[in-house]
């Protein structure tokens, strides 16, 4: 019994960093890799990992669900009636299709190296979070101009591709988007709604396409609580870590996750 409560508290406690890590920009995959690594939990397979960020996801379509009915009421009405005034939102829609594109491509091309990589890659966890934590601080000044409806085809296939580099277990999802859209020159406001949005599909897609590994897990029945605890657990700290996220963005405040990155990715090389 005892032995159960514990795991059911480790597990608990990996929901916690997932959610917690996702909408920030200091990599959830990493941080999940290195927290098995020291508090020895093995997940097998991707499963574990999809199912915490369908957690997120739930949390980041209940914040942003005003800016998602707009956009597809509005991208409805473009293609129904052809209105100019619905046109900005029509496109940021595509560009974010577009933008999904690489990812999705990648992701399921190349889903048993980022398992393999996400079950034993401590050290490129210590060597891609420091290469965060670089981006993040080359791009921490910037502030751009970019509004939604500046946003062009050019931008959106290249945050699409940063989006893809953060399958690497280390790099950020948050960070590699929102580095690609300032450096694209982007305000910070927009760099943060369209990268949290393009979150929305890829996830939904890598949820999709993993209900049958999740249903087949040979864990599932053992551990459904332990699963269940985390799914919770992950959903809550998202949505307080993004609205938390939201007003550092808002302060301009992106150095202090850069520095994380560095002492942590530095931690990593020198003690694991």
């Amino acid at each position: 019994m005892e032995f159960d409560l514990i795991i059911l508290l480790k597990y608990l406690f990996l929901g916690l960093l997932q959610g917690f890590t996702e909408p920030i920009p200091i990599s959830s995959s990493g941080h999940l890799v290195l927290a098995q690594y020291f508090m020895g939990i093995e997940t097998r397979s991707l499963s574990f990992e999809l199912l915490v960020n369908a957690a997120s996801l739930l949390a980041v379509l209940l914040i942003y669900k005003e800016d998602i009915i707009r956009l597809a009421k509005n991208g409805v009405g473009f293609v129904m009636t052809r209105n100019p005034e619905y046109k900005a939102d029509f496109m940021f829609i595509v560009y974010l299709v577009v933008a999904t594109i690489p990812a999705g491509v990648i992701g399921v091309l190349f889903d048993d190296v980022i398992s393999e990589a996400l079950k034993g890659g401590v050290h490129i966890v210590g060597i891609t979070l420091i290469v965060t934590g670089v981006a993040l601080f080359l791009i921490r000044n910037l502030k751009g101009r970019k509004q939604d409806g500046d946003i062009t085809l050019k931008d959106s296939i290249i945050v699409g591709f940063a989006q893809a580099v953060a399958l690497i277990p280390g790099i950020s999802r948050s960070g590699a988007t929102i580095v690609a859209s300032m450096g694209l020159g982007m305000k910070p406001e927009t760099a943060l709604r369209f990268s949290f949005l393009l979150y929305i599909p890829v996830s939904v897609g890598g949820t999709l396409l993993s209900i049958t590994d999740i249903a087949n897990d040979p864990n599932l029945a053992q551990l459904f609580i332990p699963y269940l605890g985390a799914f919770i657990f992950s959903f809550i700290a998202s949505y307080f870590a993004l609205k938390w996220f939201m007003g550092i963005m808002a302060k301009g405040n992106l150095i202090y996750f850069s520095i994380y990155c560095f002492i942590v990715g530095a931690a990593v090389l020198l003690f694991a």
